[in-house]
């Protein structure tokens, strides 16, 4: 019996969608639909830009459409100027125009490439943005023509963002800013659950993961602090607070791994530690915690002071206990954010931007391909005298830009050859079978709006299929390509859209020659700069602040995040976990002062230690051996010192031997090559 259940309304799209889902579709679909009639208006030759435009930046908060619009404004006219430029010297040159372009995208792609904000996707849009308007060109003579249709490109994709933001004026969705407040909010939250979880005796891959899902998840509502900038005036000027609550949560992320590695090499461990560790992290759950409170569970757990020889168990206490002051700080930071009105001033320390780092090497790698693309296929174009070939080089910039970053590029061109695929036998029977009957606009929009609602809802609906479905709307109105005036050449379209798809091939062959990176080669760039940034940090005038090294090697982990190389995401996340933990006891020992020189000069040994066994290319196996023997004596040493502050100090370099102890399993290791010691 056939099962006919799906055809019941609860079951399609329109009866599953929500509120908040009927919001977004409509929105963007009257957005695109509004585009399209005012192009019309305007008399621009072809108006689906501006519906192009407007599917671009249908972003579902007011921080990411402003955001997104600001930068596709900025692209389009630096690749306006650009295509004036260069089609202007070179076009009665076909190879000069070539290798121009061909630079140019080049050029575009290392820039993007650089960034992950805003400014990747104006460079990124400068680039295919020219490719757009100069490659049409070069089947004409008249370079009067460049002018207009610069003007026009430039024209439609204002238009296309104003329609846009008129629509979120109009339907606005939730706010930027809740949005971001609600997420640290459950992220501060999270972090007492991830404590629970790493302070756990066992160790599991689960562990593992658990970490590099906290660290994408606090720098992604970096991104998040972005768009709440864009969308009102009151995150503007709370933003050196979010940058700091950023940081402080990543601090505590720190603190929760350096504890566990204290427990883990704590080898007479009293065992009342583990209920009270669990009582302390309810407590802190609570909203009314207080310092008090807090205080009375932590002298349960001090050290006995008729023991002052148990410098490890002193400078666990020591580290639990700054957890839970910094964790209190945050709470009431976060606290008075979430209260603040649009006028309040709050003052937090100084702060800066979450550091980033750039890979050089595939950044120009990526840079190199799109350079080889643009130049094999303008010289079929040129060999060939296509009269299409100015769609295949067009298809084939946008493809090389926007993907030289993705983390699966040949993924994302064999999804956007599907797209095409099933865009030119939709597109056929729409222009060929609908738009050759009717005469008048307001009837292909009332054949359009139902259309883009129902696929933006299907969209929303089906994750696992939502970036198709993104690229079926956002590329659906260059293979109608609704032209002032209409035009239904049967054996143009064909060939056009031949064109496109044979670019995008192109670019698919690319990217399976000229591949990228592996996972493998990416970890071992990345672990030699962390290196590289540690051992700037031993430095008497370190380059970067201990918090801006902290996010910097934070960002490096969660670059391979979605890497399916386990290896590599283990050693990547343990060197970065290492040297980390082993920067913040140099910095506590930079600001440890005492009047003993004597315990100064250990301190000074305990760093030039550090030097001695770390270098750019990995670890001196021999070095560290006898580093962490002298470590331990010196700890031994100091804990029967009268001096109190020597106490102090041999429990601050047990610490740096716990972190340096997980590196002994680096060196066993036999492949120099592995990205271990990369």
């Amino acid at each position: 019996m056939v099962n006919l259940n799906w055809l019941e309304w609860r079951n399609m799209p329109w009866g599953k969608a929500t509120s908040g889902q009927w919001r977004y579709a409509l929105r963007n679909s009257i957005a695109m639909c509004l585009a399209l009639s005012i192009a019309y208006a305007l008399e621009l030759d072809e108006p689906y830009w501006a519906m192009t435009s407007a599917a671009v930046v249908s972003f579902p908060t007011v921080g990411g459409v402003i955001s997104k619009s600001l930068g596709r404004i900025a692209g389009s006219l630096i690749g306006a100027t650009a295509s004036l430029i260069i089609a202007g010297h070179t076009l009665n040159d076909p190879w000069l125009f070539t290798f121009s372009m061909a630079f140019w995208l080049a050029l575009c792609t290392w820039i993007s490439s650089q960034y992950q904000n805003n400014a990747a996707y104006a460079f990124a849009l400068a680039g295919y943005t020219a490719a757009i308007i100069a490659f049409p060109l070069v089947n004409t003579t008249e370079t009067t023509e460049l002018w207009n249709i610069a003007q026009s490109r430039v024209c439609e994709v204002i238009v296309g963002i104003l329609s846009g933001g008129f629509m979120m004026m109009v339907l606005p969705s939730t706010s930027d800013g809740s949005a971001l407040i609600t997420a640290l909010r459950n992220m501060h939250n999270r972090l007492l659950d991830h404590a629970a979880l790493l302070w756990q005796p066992q160790t599991s891959d689960a562990i593992r993961s658990a970490h590099e899902n906290i660290i994408g998840q606090i720098l992604t509502m970096n991104l998040l602090r972005i768009q709440a900038f864009w969308s009102h005036y009151r995150f503007r000027q709370q933003n050196a607070l979010l940058n700091y609550l950023l940081h402080q949560q990543l601090r505590l992320t720190s603190i929760i791994s350096s504890v566990r590695r204290l427990l883990h090499n704590w080898p007479d461990a009293p065992a009342s530690i583990a209920p009270l560790l669990t009582e302390l992290t309810q407590e802190l759950t609570r909203p009314d915690a207080n310092k008090y409170s807090i205080a009375r569970l932590l002298q349960r757990l001090a050290p006995d002071p008729d023991n002052a020889d148990d410098y490890r168990h002193r400078a666990f206490w020591l580290r639990l206990r700054y957890f839970c002051w910094l964790y209190l700080d945050s709470s009431r930071w976060l606290n008075r954010l979430e209260n603040a009105t649009p006028v309040t001033d709050l003052t937090p320390p100084g702060a800066p931007s979450l550091a980033r780092h750039t890979d050089n090497a595939e950044n120009s790698w990526s840079a190199f391909r799109t350079f080889c693309v643009i130049v094999v296929t303008g010289a079929w174009t040129i060999a060939t005298t296509w009269e299409t070939g100015d769609a295949a080089m067009t298809l084939a910039a946008i493809c090389c830009v926007l993907y030289s970053a993705s983390p699966s590029p040949v993924g994302s061109v064999n999804m956007l050859l599907r797209t095409l695929l099933l865009l030119s036998l939709f597109s056929f029977v729409v222009k060929f079978g609908l738009m050759v009957q009717i005469s008048e606009l307001w009837q292909f929009l009332i054949f359009l709006f139902p259309l883009l609602t129902t696929m933006q809802l299907l969209k929303l609906q089906h994750k696992k299929y939502a970036g198709l479905w993104g690229q079926l709307i956002v590329f659906m109105g260059s293979f109608i390509s609704v032209t002032n005036p209409p035009e239904y050449d049967f054996a143009s379209y064909l060939n056009e859209n031949l064109s496109k798809v044979v670019g995008v091939a192109l670019c698919w062959v690319a990217f399976s020659v000229l591949r990228p990176s592996s996972d493998k080669r990416k970890g071992r760039r990345h672990i030699r700069a962390i290196r590289r940034a540690f051992i700037d940090q031993l430095s008497r005038r370190p380059q970067r602040s201990e918090g801006n090294f902290e996010s910097l090697v934070y960002h490096h982990i969660s670059q391979l995040s979605n890497s399916k190389d386990e290896l590599t995401r283990r050693w990547l996340l343990r060197w970065g976990v290492v040297l980390l933990n082993c920067t913040h006891v140099v910095w506590q020992l930079r600001d440890w002062e005492t009047r003993s020189d004597p315990l100064s000069q250990v301190r000074d040994v305990c760093i030039a230690t550090l030097r001695n066994i770390m270098s750019e290319k990995g670890v001196r196996q021999r070095p560290l051996e006898q580093s962490l023997a002298e470590l331990q004596l010196i700890c031994d040493t100091l804990s029967r010192h009268h001096n109190p502050a020597a106490r102090d100090l041999a429990g601050i370099i047990w610490r740096l031997y716990c972190s340096l102890q997980q590196l002994e399993h680096a060196v066993v290791i036999p492949d120099t090559q592995s990205p271990i010691n990369g």
